[in-house]
């Protein structure tokens, strides 16, 4: 499976932005009951999480700190999970990640499949 991250780029302080990730490959095996889930990764931090869906069920999960700000959702028929980001704020700039696995978590290693990143700037 392939994970292909999309939609990042430079906003200003309390933009939005939607990021995309698209899967391609034995999309059937991975994602039937998959959690499909965003880290995102600052200079010089450690890559954290930020919010995950299971694709079953839809259920969501987000990260304190972009609760009510972020979205995440899926398009089951293009194989795609979007993160919508608004009231963005400097401390979201990050490359952020497109991650899936077998079970839900807040942490890396708990993802077999990673996308390759796409970089979001927040700055006036």
């Amino acid at each position: 499976v392939q994970l292909q991250a999309s939609g990042g780029g430079l906003v200003q302080p309390g933009g939005s932005l939607r990021l995309s990730c698209e899967a391609s490959g034995s999309t059937g095996r991975i994602f039937s009951s998959t959690i499909v889930a965003w880290f995102r990764q600052a200079p010089g931090k450690e890559r954290e999480f930020v919010a995950a869906i299971r694709w079953g069920s839809g259920n969501r999960y987000y990260e304190d700190s972009v609760r009510g700000r972020f979205t995440i959702s899926k398009n089951s028929a293009e194989n795609t999970v979007y993160l919508e980001m608004n009231s963005l704020k400097p401390d979201d700039a990050a490359v952020y990640y497109c991650a899936a696995g077998a079970h839900y978590g807040t942490t890396p290693n708990v993802y077999s499949y990673w996308g390759q990143g796409t970089l979001v700037t927040v700055s006036s």
